[in-house]
Order: C-alpha cells, then sequence, then structure tokens
C-alpha cells in the first residue's frame, strides 16, 4: 500500500464546532456538556482529560472537535459507550479504575497497543498507560483512487516502528501528518478526519494534536502490537 491516507486539504485546519449553547444541569447538580458547550466547567473536562492521557488540544474552555475526541478515547477505554454528551456517569468513571486489560500483558514495557475492536491507540511506558487516543483504522473495502487500487484493512500481528515522516506528507491516496510507519506503507498518523467507524485506507488516524504528542514519545525501532480483540 501508497504511503499515503486519505485526509481532504481542505480540512487541515480543524474548525470548532458551535460553542454558544448553554451548560445544562440534571438533578442532583451534575453538569451535563455537549458538543458546542463553553465555560469553565469544560475547561476543568479538558483538564481532566488531558492529566489522564487522553487529550492534548486546548485547554481553552470550547467544546470543540478535538475535545470530542478526547472525550470518545475516555469513554472507550472505561468501557462507556462512545458519544458527545459527558453526563453523570463520565464524571464518576474519572474516579473508578480503570477496567480495560493491556491486549499484551507480557509485551514489551515501553509499546504501542492497537485495539481494532474499540478503536483505540494506548501507548504504554514502564507498563502504565501514558498517552490513550481515539483512531479510526482501515475499513475494509476494496478501493480505487487515482490509479491505485487495494484492500483497506490494518493488519494485526506484532510489529516495530520502522521510519518517522514529520510534518505533512503527501501521495496519491492523500495527505498525512507525523507519520509512524509500523508495516510497509501503513502507518499511525494525524488526520483531520477522525470518525468512530474504521474509515482509512488501512493507516491508523488520529486526531491531529494527539499525533504530535505521539510522534515526539516514539522512535523508530518502538514495539507496536495489532489486536482484534
Amino acid at each position: 500500500m501508497d504511503r499515503t491516507d486519505g485526509v481532504d486539504r481542505a480540512e487541515r485546519v480543524d474548525r470548532p464546532e458551535r460553542a454558544d449553547r448553554a451548560v445544562k444541569a440534571v438533578p442532583g447538580g451534575e453538569i451535563v456538556l455537549r458538543p458546542g458547550d463553553r465555560g469553565e466547567t469544560v475547561r476543568r473536562l479538558q483538564e481532566r482529560l488531558h492529566r489522564n492521557g487522553y487529550y492534548y488540544g486546548r485547554l481553552n474552555g470550547v467544546y470543540d472537535e478535538q475535545t470530542k475526541f478526547g472525550v470518545w478515547a475516555f469513554q472507550k477505554h472505561r468501557h462507556l459507550r462512545p458519544q458527545g454528551a459527558v453526563g453523570p456517569e463520565v464524571w464518576r468513571a474519572f474516579d473508578r479504575p480503570v477496567r480495560m486489560k493491556p491486549l499484551v500483558p507480557r509485551g514489551e514495557a515501553d509499546r504501542i497497543e492497537i485495539n481494532l475492536r474499540y478503536q483505540l491507540l494506548i501507548v504504554y511506558r514502564h507498563r502504565r498507560p501514558a498517552l490513550i487516543s481515539h483512531v479510526s483504522t482501515g475499513a475494509r473495502v476494496n478501493y480505487c483512487e487515482n490509479g491505485h487500487c487495494g484492500n483497506a484493512i490494518t493488519p494485526t500481528g506484532d510489529f516495530h516502528v520502522t521510519s518517522r515522516a514529520p510534518g505533512w506528507t503527501e501521495g496519491p491516496l492523500g495527505t498525512m501528518y507525523d507519520s509512524l510507519y509500523f508495516v510497509g506503507g501503513i502507518a499511525m498518523h494525524g488526520s483531520s478526519k477522525v470518525p468512530l467507524r474504521p474509515a482509512s485506507h488501512g493507516c491508523v488516524r488520529l486526531p491531529l494534536p494527539t499525533s504530535k504528542r505521539l510522534f515526539d514519545m516514539v522512535q523508530v525501532g518502538e514495539p507496536v502490537y495489532v489486536r482484534e480483540k
């Protein structure tokens, strides 16, 4: 597969969603946040997500798209249904132990695990999660674009980061940001399109701010474990 993955150039700059919604409360004084909200409670949410390794966007008190990606990562990691709303269940989950077990308990102490079932990437440092990201992997469909045909599959197995490509790179299937290749032309990389569903040509798409942090953390040779379970 070519060393590219589909990203629309016109969407390189993330545009925050409307941020004029009123923050709502539910009985008992709990706050419910939704995309478009803004204020100190949103900033507190961003800070808690960042502190726990789920969010690397701005701490600006605006529930924008990057905040939503961080919420999805947290919800999936805590076995909650990924959605934009942040209600009592999410706030309580911050104080509960993590239920998700490592994909490879006996893997290297410093490693990357990619869970295709949950569409989740976790970076471990000294056997502890240090970065947890929502991702979008291979769409599992046949494709033909710009004269290039293939099957959009993210392969499972044990790999290592083979090369790094900083910044934006472009190829026949689109553009990628801060790419970390781990098998052939398949890479973990930043994208402006990271939906809940698997949607890539085979690469592992991450939110742009998270991909920057991942690129800073990971060097050539780092183990990458990809599993279906």
